[in-house]
This record gives C-alpha cells, structure tokens and sequence, in this order.
C-alpha cells in the first residue's frame, strides 16, 4: 500500500472557520449558562466529527477505480454519461452528514474537461440529483486511454460544492481534489465492460475502497487466469 501526499491534518482546513465558531460560541455558552451550555458543546463535536479528513492509503493495482468519497452505494448501473456523450457503467455514493466530505480523484490521468452546473438541492440518495441538483463533473482521461468521469453533486443540505483542481491538471489516485460541505453524493462513470466490485448498500471508504476494474485491466486479469 502506498501513503499519498497528505497536504492538510486531520481535520480539512475547509472546517477551520466553523470549527474556531462552534467552540467560541461554547466557551461563551459555558461562561453565561454553565451546566446548560451542553446543547453548543454537542453543536462542536458535531462540526469537528464532520470536518475530519483522515489520511487514506491507494491500493496497489495501476488500473483498478477508487471510491472518490466515503458513503453507501446507491447505485450501479449502466447508463448515459452527458459530460463525456457516451454509454458508462454508472456507480454512485452517497454521503451522509456523519461520513468524510473530502473528495479523492479515483483514478491516475489528467483533466480533460471541468464543468459546474447550477442546480436544486433535493436529496442526494434520490437518482434524479444526478441530473437536477448542483453539481461539478470531471472528465479524466488516463494514460491508457480509458476516460473516467467523476461529478460531485450537492445534496438537501449541502450549500456549497469545493473543487481544486483545472482542465490540464496531472491527477494521481487518492489525490484530494475537493470537498463538499453537509450531505452529498459523488456519481462516477466509467468505461462500458468496466466491472464493478461494490453493489448496492455497500459502504465505502475514499481511496481504500476498490470500485471497480477499468475493461483492460478485467481483460488483462481474465487473460492471466485463462493462461494459468
């Protein structure tokens, strides 16, 4: 396994501003209320515990896709992908508000296309915020050829979709690319004879969580077998 470059500590510096708030007004809840302040003390761990940003170790096989975000599947499916015009294998997360928010690049390429679009902020474990909320997709090509998209969608709560990285930008896998803040889902879509290795209901981890084989990596591993 191996450690990427981790350029924040363990809580996202996106927090830092609700975090310093959230234990500012504590103490002062504390100072003014006493044993009563505990509604704004429990208000703080609540932000602390949904800014976390731990550190994630990339699996090892080149050309295998790595779960962007932590969450639950909530689908796999094969379906249209309207930023690269072409049929995918469609696997979505959805991230509840007590899962990591940070969003990691799934896949070794380099940024070919990046587009925002405004939207609605219904329930992100509903199929149609794929298409109707706010989101910001990413359209990857690697060094094999394969094209991966990766679309980060604002959810019922979520307000605010982060995004770091520009069309032309080098991405390695794992790498932390955004971040969106309260309740969201992140869609990828992958080659057609991609094959998927979560289903849904299956909870996944960013970047540890192995989503699925890209077509020539399956095509190679089936070859090996066939030899063998």
């Amino acid at each position: 396994m191996q450690k990427p470059n981790y350029p924040h500590p363990i809580l996202a510096r996106e927090g830092w501003p609700h975090i310093a708030i959230v234990l500012v007004v504590a103490l002062v809840a504390t100072i003014l209320f006493g044993a009563w302040s505990l509604i704004f003390w429990l208000a703080a761990v609540f932000v602390i515990q949904f800014f976390r940003d731990p550190p994630r170790h990339v699996p090892q096989p080149p050309d295998a896709v790595l779960a962007p975000a932590d969450g639950r599947i909530v689908s796999v499916e094969t379906t249209h992908d309207p930023y690269a015009k072409r049929e995918a294998v469609k696997i979505s997360v959805f991230m509840n508000v007590f899962n990591v928010h940070s969003n990691r690049i799934p896949v070794d390429g380099r940024i070919t296309h990046l587009e925002y679009f405004p939207g609605k902020f219904v329930n992100a474990d509903l199929d149609k915020a794929s298409l109707e909320n706010e989101r910001n997709a990413l359209v990857i090509d690697t060094a094999s050829g394969e094209r991966v998209t990766c679309v980060q969608v604002a959810g019922l709560v979520a307000r605010r979709i982060l995004c770091y990285v520009q069309p032309g930008d080098a991405v390695a896998r794992g790498q932390r690319y955004g971040f969106i803040r309260f309740g969201s889902r992140v869609d990828v879509y992958l080659p057609p004879g991609s094959v998927p290795r979560v289903a849904i209901g299956d909870k996944v981890s960013a970047t540890s969580t192995i989503l699925a084989d890209l077509p020539r990596a399956y095509a190679g591993a089936a070859a090996a077998t066939a030899q063998a």
